[in-house]
């Protein structure tokens, strides 16, 4: 059975496409990507409030926010209707990538981040790149943090361990929130 802390929210499934099957698919928050070299092989579907895994016979990107889905055992509009408005999740990347290969903002998804003054942030659990600065969105507790995921912030990355070692700016991490600012003011 898989765990909840091993997969992320990856969008949620829309309307039938065609009468074979095919699922409209609306990705969150940059969860998938066309240039993304990772293959897409499994899915979660939450029913009844249970993680369903479906293997994903095939799929293609229709833009940068929507694609259709094929999935195994859901053969006729009427399967595919019952599955419109549910919620996908897809599994973590565990893989972890060679020194010398490049890194994709689907690896940070799961990293553990850590800055050289405040200590623990918490787990990526999202890489929104829909603007020209990327951020990484940090759950923290309760609350998410967006911290830009600029190259000059990252001290070190651990491939192995999944975790992240930033420098941040001094009051970044207290944007949002008016007691600790001005503290940091006084």
């Amino acid at each position: 059975m898989i765990r909840e802390d091993e997969v992320y929210l990856a969008g949620v499934l829309n309307k039938p496409h065609g009468t074979k099957g095919e699922l409209q698919f609306t990705i969150a928050d940059n969860a998938f990507m066309a240039d993304d070299e990772e293959e897409l092989d499994f899915i979660f579907c939450r029913l009844d409030g249970i993680l369903v895994p479906f293997y994903v016979e095939e799929y293609r990107f229709r833009s940068d926010t929507t694609m259709l889905l094929k999935l195994e055992g859901i053969d006729t509009e009427a399967d595919a209707r019952r599955l419109t408005g549910v919620e996908v999740y897809a599994k973590q990347d565990e893989r972890t990538p060679a020194e010398d290969e490049p890194l994709t903002w689907s690896f940070f998804r799961g990293c553990t981040v850590e800055d050289v003054q405040a200590g623990d942030l918490g787990k990526i659990t999202l890489v929104d790149n829909s603007t020209l600065n990327t951020l990484f969105i940090i759950k923290q507790g309760d609350k998410e943090l967006m911290v830009p995921a600029q190259e000059d912030f990252i001290v070190s990355i651990d491939r192995a361990k999944r975790h992240i070692v930033m420098n941040l700016p001094t009051g970044l991490l207290t944007l949002n929130d008016p007691d600790k600012a001005k503290e940091e003011v006084y």
